[in-house]
């Protein structure tokens, strides 16, 4: 399909929807939804962003700005992941128990303005991966116009340039308990720690990252042409010092490069 024939099948999914609630995180997906739900049913469109212990204030910022420059009712509701029984344990299923809170707290708010339906930013490509979140939307019968519409993660991109999003080529983000071993405990304090490690890593320069947290020991997953940069001497000197600084005893670079759901490479094994 060409590219306006990707919007014209996503713009007459969302028509359908008449009046909607979007799970609106400031990420390439549901930015594109929230674009094409504003562009369509206007007023009848909200963006909905939860704020969380597992959700970076920097995140946060960008969304509220994305969602202005769409022009799209923005607003916002708090959540407390380590608060619901099971989450903070960390358990494979984990996602469930975030997304069920989540997508159980729009329909609500969805029911009381008078919406009729709640969508997030799901894409055909996460069908194929291991996502217990989508176990929750289903139950809950949220909506994923970019599946519906079987659009996949290059579409997405692809639809976003094409409808000028400013964060059309953001790298992928997923949220701050992704970092942890699946069975190790999360706490607050742990998630501060790898906020200031990931910060840090995007204070110079890095774009697509992730600081996976194994007690004492810091895992950092870059590109892999990223990889020679970090071991300068005065770059890795620097970076030592500062992920001691911030609390961590070791300090490792991941050969095998960045790549989304790495913690989930051990569910095989377990």
């Amino acid at each position: 399909m060409s590219t306006e024939e990707k919007l014209r099948k996503l713009r007459n999914a969302i028509k359908k929807l008449e009046s909607v609630v979007v799970a609106f995180s400031g990420g390439v997906d549901s930015s594109l939804v929230t674009k094409v739900c504003y562009d369509v049913l206007g007023n009848e469109a909200l963006a909905v962003t939860a704020r969380s212990e597992t959700y970076p204030e920097y995140e946060y910022e960008e969304a509220k700005k994305i969602a202005k420059g769409i022009g799209i009712s923005h607003i916002t509701i708090d959540t407390r992941e380590l608060g619901i029984e099971g989450f903070a344990q960390n358990p494979p299923n984990r996602c469930y128990f975030c997304k069920s809170e989540l997508f159980g707290k729009l329909k609500i708010l969805a029911k009381e303005r008078g919406y009729r339906h709640v969508a997030d930013g799901s894409n055909l490509d996460d069908v194929g991966e291991y996502r217990p979140g989508l176990d929750a939307a289903k139950e809950l019968e949220v909506r994923s116009p970019l599946k519906e519409s079987g659009l996949r993660k290059a579409d997405v991109r692809e639809l976003s340039k094409h409808l000028m999003l400013s964060n059309w080529n953001k790298p992928s983000y997923a949220c701050m308990s992704s970092r942890f071993p699946y069975g190790n405990l999360i706490t607050e304090e742990k998630l501060a720690i790898v906020a200031a490690a990931e910060n840090y890593l995007r204070s110079i320069g890095l774009r697509q990252f992730r600081v996976r947290h194994h007690d004492t020991i810091a895992r950092i997953e870059v590109m892999p042409e990223d990889i020679p940069e970090l071991l300068q001497n005065d770059k890795r000197e620097e970076l030592i010092r500062k992920f001691k600084e911030i609390g961590y005893k070791y300090v490792t670079i991941d050969m095998e490069g960045y790549r989304s759901g790495s913690m989930n490479e051990v569910l095989s094994t377990v």
